[in-house]
């Protein structure tokens, strides 16, 4: 593989940069690519936001953001010379006032180049998305621009559909990314290496072979410090309508053309095409118990804190294979997994049952640096032929010359260099909506579990005959 490639100079603008997202992830992320050198020679960080701040009280934020959030500490890397470069614009912007914005970008300019290339990161909430991207439009800050956006990208077909005709109005499609994070992951990129890199699983990757495709997320977390938002979102919202459906297409696309950006884009849209609208009867929607007692939560809520789905794919490589997406809050571990079930062999003269149930499971460790693990079935050691069930481990981190890298921070490198592979098109985010649009209408009261556990007891059907990997 080539080695990445160097960015042109750019100006970095992050709205909402006093925000908690970019507090937590966008800056230690834009610092993580100074300390690896992924950064173009000539930059500048402008943070945009609406009260008055000076360049050096939002270097000292920024410190301390980095200092908190981040994987490397200001102590690890080139702290002065990363700070000397970030500024502030005060002001708020508007379309018919860019506060201090025209002015820092101008001098950001003067400083690297006046052709420095504009990249627009909006790290704010989804409904300041149309008038954000007005404004870039109406101070002439599109041209040759790239804007990257938070997700969720809507927040129902209609309210995507009219974001979307607002941007593209603005913008080209080229010039836009759409970030989902759980696309940066390492392990999630695996998924390609190993099937398309490896025969053995490549040529056991459809209905034939795999008897279920299980994308689990649950968490301990709690809401309590993001209820607000939180009680306006969802689990399905949040989590399955972005995060856990772009994975479930990652898995479900047919081989693309090339590894080229505009093939896996396509190939990954034209898996959520044949995504079957979610029946209700296939989704269990949960409430741990306790979650109406947190502040800034109403105390009539019906938003759920967890959503388990069997999402079907009407494909010729996958029909009849269930998906089962499951996330939730409070629940008894975290993970982050991808679980490809494998049948059980066919004409082969082991009895039934001596085959360990479910004993045959490639799993995608998507937490972290990421790691793959395989269940295999052998013979377990002695006299008799009894078999059993073990696990294989591979750390992606402990392979040689490895050098993974967080999601955020892939993700804000592929969007220097304008490498839109692992970001979300349109035309896949259309039928995303149309998908899941019966669960989000769904505002009955969702079941209750207890924190802690695995979520409501109905969940477990959904995973019958083969039963949830994890617990495992």
């Amino acid at each position: 593989m080539a080695a990445p490639e160097a960015p042109d100079p750019i100006v970095f603008v992050l709205f909402g940069a006093t925000g908690d997202l970019a507090k937590r992830l966008v800056l230690p992320s834009f610092f993580r690519l100074a300390q690896e050198g992924l950064l173009p020679a000539e930059w500048r960080l402008i943070g945009s936001g609406r009260r008055s701040k000076t360049d050096d009280e939002f270097r000292d934020d920024v410190h301390a953001a980095v200092d908190e959030f981040g994987a490397v500490k200001p102590a690890d890397g080139p702290w002065d010379a990363f700070a000397e470069r970030l500024l502030f614009a005060g002001g708020g912007f508007t379309a018919d006032d860019p506060g201090e914005l025209l002015d820092r970008i101008g001098e950001a300019r003067d400083a690297v180049g006046t052709d420095a290339r504009l990249v627009h990161y909006l790290g704010l909430p989804p409904q300041a998305f149309a008038d954000y991207t007005r404004a870039i439009g109406a101070h002439g800050l599109a041209e040759g621009a790239r804007v990257v956006y938070e997700k969720p990208f809507g927040t129902s077909l209609e309210s995507f559909k009219s974001l979307d005709e607002v941007v593209h109005q603005v913008l080209d499609e080229s010039q836009v990314f759409r970030i989902d994070h759980f696309l940066g992951k390492e392990a999630t990129q695996e998924l390609r290496a190993l099937r398309f890199a490896n025969g053995l699983f490549g040529s056991s990757w459809d209905r034939h072979h795999v008897a279920a495709v299980q994308i689990d997320v649950p968490e301990t977390l709690d809401v309590s410090d993001r209820a607000q938002f939180y009680d306006a979102t969802g689990a399905v919202l949040d989590m399955l309508v972005t995060h856990l459906f772009q994975v479930a297409a990652e898995v479900a696309m047919e081989p693309p053309a090339s590894l080229a950006a505009d093939d896996v884009a396509e190939a990954r849209a034209a898996a959520v095409r044949a995504f079957r609208p979610l029946d209700r009867d296939e989704v269990v929607r949960g409430q741990f118990d306790g979650y109406l007692d947190i502040d800034h939560v109403a105390a009539d809520s019906t938003t759920e804190t967890f959503v388990a789905a069997r999402l079907w794919i009407d494909s010729d490589r996958w029909r009849g294979v269930p998906f089962l997406l499951r996330t939730g809050k409070r629940m008894a571990e975290s993970h982050q997994k991808v679980n490809l079930v494998f049948r059980d062999p066919e004409n082969t003269p082991v009895p039934a049952d001596g085959l360990p149930h479910r004993g045959n499971v490639l799993c995608f460790d998507l937490a972290g640096d990421g790691a793959l693990a395989l269940s295999m079935n052998v013979k377990t050691p002695g006299a008799s032929m009894e078999l059993g069930s073990t696990w294989t481990q591979i750390p992606l981190d402990g392979l040689s010359g490895g050098d993974p890298l967080p999601p955020y921070t892939r993700l804000i490198h592929d969007v220097l260099v304008g490498d839109r592979a692992l970001f979300t098109r349109p035309d896949g985010l259309e039928e995303v909506w149309t998908a899941a649009a019966a669960v989000l209408d769904d505002h009955d009261r969702p079941e209750s579990y207890a924190p802690g556990t695995w979520g409501p007891d109905d969940a477990e059907r959904l995973a019958d005959p083969v039963g949830w990997v994890l617990p495992g």
